[in-house]
């Protein structure tokens, strides 16, 4: 379980495409700080298997499940990510309860620049806009934002300087792909809600 705060702004410095999988090896000294085999770490909000690590480095291996339902297939070294290792427990809460479970991917739609902060427009797929609502949560990028404006076929976000600093978000641009993961609380409402209709009409 994460929380959406990233910790690092990683570097991805090699790829090995095989057949139905790619290998990737990442750059982030703090995320693979007491890190072993088997652990988690989030990158660009996916949670990643840690096949081996050491020298600040660490591989990762990503099934073709996973490359078809995130924007991961399209790194390449020297590709910056966002890296973020697990919530401990008894951590504090920094953003929201986030799984590293991408549910879709969106698209950078356009920027607009303010003097402390900035408003992002980003694509959203037609069966996510359910989930996302007004002041409500969201994970780019496996970053945790607020909802400013929730649309059709789009949401909008304010990133704050320290946002555009310190995460690819600061440099993604209109038509870049980003991973989108939505509050889980509300998937699990939806179908617990269902579950209770159905029986309903039975």
């Amino acid at each position: 379980m994460f929380t959406g705060i990233v910790e690092e702004l990683g570097e991805v410095t090699a790829v090995e495409r095989l057949e139905d999988s790619s290998r990737f090896r990442l750059r982030g000294p703090l995320v693979t700080e007491g890190a072993k085999h088997g652990d988690s770490i989030a990158v660009n909000g996916v949670c990643l298997t840690v096949v081996d690590c050491g020298e600040g480095e660490f591989t990762a291996d990503v099934m073709a499940e996973t490359l078809s339902r995130s924007s991961l297939g399209a790194l390449e070294a020297g590709s910056r990510v966002n890296l973020e290792r697990p919530m401990a427990v008894g951590d504090r809460l920094g953003g929201h309860i986030v799984q590293g479970h991408v549910d879709g991917t969106g698209a950078i739609v356009e920027r607009t620049p303010s003097e402390n902060w900035e408003i992002v427009k980003v694509s959203l797929p037609a069966h996510l806009t359910r989930y996302v609502v007004e002041k409500g949560s969201i994970t780019v990028d496996g970053v945790s934002l607020t909802v400013v404006d929730a649309g059709p076929d789009y949401f909008t976000i304010s990133l704050i300087p320290t946002t555009l600093a310190l995460t690819t978000l600061g440099v993604k641009q209109p038509g870049d792909p980003v991973n989108l993961e939505v509050d889980v609380i509300a998937k699990y409402v939806e179908r617990l809600l269902g579950d209770r209709a159905e029986g309903t009409a039975r």
